[in-house]
């Protein structure tokens, strides 16, 4: 349970330095990181078959949100790269996309934070 901890702080405290809350869609992991720490929270004091239930179906919207984040992220040094580079071919405009200013790979931590909540999850279940 300390690696969720850890991990959706840090996040959360990562995403707030960055100032990745000035946009709607950049309040979803942020909203995503929340959910995860308040439901572990009802976790530790109900181990009910309904919060369980409700933990994967936000861990599950958390890893998606991942991946939409990743794609966001993705397209928009995309969209940067043909204007700076427009002669370039698509294979150099996506090598560079992935190393743009917007972290192309970053989102991908809500993912890992999903599977951690995952593992949490299978700890408590082999616990009872």
């Amino acid at each position: 349970m300390s690696a969720l901890i850890i991990i959706t702080i840090g996040t959360v405290l990562e995403l707030y330095l960055l100032d990745h809350y000035e946009d709607t869609l950049q309040l979803i992991p942020i909203l995503c990181i929340g959910l995860v720490m308040l439901t572990v929270i009802l976790l530790i004091f109900l181990k009910s078959k309904l919060i369980k239930v409700a933990f994967k179906v936000i861990l599950l919207i958390t890893a998606l949100s991942g991946i939409y984040g990743g794609y966001l992220h993705l397209l928009a040094n995309y969209e940067f790269e043909i204007e700076m580079r427009p002669t370039a071919n698509n294979w150099e405009l996506l090598s560079e996309s992935l190393s743009g200013a917007l972290p192309a790979l970053a989102p991908f931590s809500m993912i890992v934070l999903a599977l951690i909540g995952y593992s949490y999850l299978i700890i408590i279940n082999q616990k009872q």
